[in-house]
């Protein structure tokens, strides 16, 4: 399972949050990225955060074992 936060969040967030306006050229592209990036709240780093943590305890509650899938769709 991926279990940082790169993984399991900003990466799929950048590409919901980059092609709404549907780039068309490379430089449009690089634009909207960094423009969401730019755009990325304080809240939203500390909430993504909090959910990591709580992978991590529940991986260590499991003992490495299988976690439920739903713990990975919040």
């Amino acid at each position: 399972c991926d279990l940082t936060p790169l993984d399991f969040f900003l990466w799929g967030y950048l590409k919901s949050q980059v092609y709404v306006n549907e780039p068309t050229t490379t430089r449009a592209l690089k634009e909207e990225i960094q423009r969401c990036i730019n755009e990325i709240q304080p809240h939203l780093c500390k909430m993504v955060m909090e959910n990591f943590d709580k992978r991590v305890r529940m991986c260590m509650q499991s003992r490495g074992g299988h976690l439920p899938d739903v713990l990975f769709h919040i």
